[in-house]
């Protein structure tokens, strides 16, 4: 057998983990914000952030490149002030990984925070305590099983991804080849253990995270049926 890079690995990890924090921290918070309130337009901002989750991912691929590319908004102003570039970076990745990884997080988080009684968070509320101890001690433990499922689900999409990223990152031996790409383009150049080799380990990679989620999940149910 051909020897291993172990380059997408790390790379693999690093992006998915990344981009795992940023989707948990933001989707949460969003979630937990949209689903306690009530205004005009709600249904149309709930759409744009889970639009991604139905795309296909070129289109959302061209989207970033549209907007971070050498003459795109985002991308044009990054250089001018920081002379600073996102695209054949793999921060490219980090950034293709956060928007098709964000709509599960807020999905799953979205639908946690509404799964459970308000008014317990209304009656600690009517007792003086802040919204924000509110939300540490009751809404997040209540809602922590759905969350932990959108942060699993987030990581191993973020793990996977393969369109966007190679449309924004590019695919660069050593700098942007994630174990997606990597799987690509070893099949393009005919080296099939190699492709084989990384198919076993993202397969193995995504079926651990999936078993140990729903570990956890029976674990927890036994435990509050008690």
């Amino acid at each position: 057998m051909e020897h291993i890079n172990f380059f997408p690995l790390w790379l693999s990890l690093k992006t998915a983990g990344i981009s795992t924090v940023v989707v948990f921290l933001s989707g949460v918070f969003l979630a937990y914000i949209i689903a306690r309130k009530v205004f005009v337009g709600k249904s149309v901002v709930e759409a744009i952030f889970l639009l991604p989750l139905v795309l296909p991912p070129t289109v959302v691929g061209f989207g970033l490149l549209y907007l971070f590319g050498k003459n795109g908004i985002i991308g044009k102003l990054l250089m001018d002030l920081f002379d600073f570039q996102i695209v054949f970076t793999w921060y490219g990745a980090v950034i293709a990984s956060i928007v098709v990884s964000f709509p599960l997080m807020y999905q799953s988080a979205s639908a946690a925070f509404q799964q459970y009684d308000k008014n317990i968070e209304n009656a600690a509320l009517t007792m003086g305590k802040s919204r924000w101890k509110v939300f540490w001690t009751i809404s997040f433990p209540l809602a922590w099983p759905g969350l932990l499922a959108g942060l699993v689900l987030a990581f191993a999409r973020g793990l996977g991804e393969f369109g966007a990223t190679l449309m924004l990152a590019g695919y660069i031996p050593n700098a942007t080849d994630t174990i997606p790409l990597a799987i690509y383009f070893a099949v393009e150049s005919g080296k099939m253990d190699v492709a084989k080799f990384w198919v076993m380990i993202i397969v193995a990679l995504g079926f651990f995270a999936i078993l140990w989620l729903n570990w956890w999940s029976a674990r927890n149910m036994m435990k509050h049926s008690r």
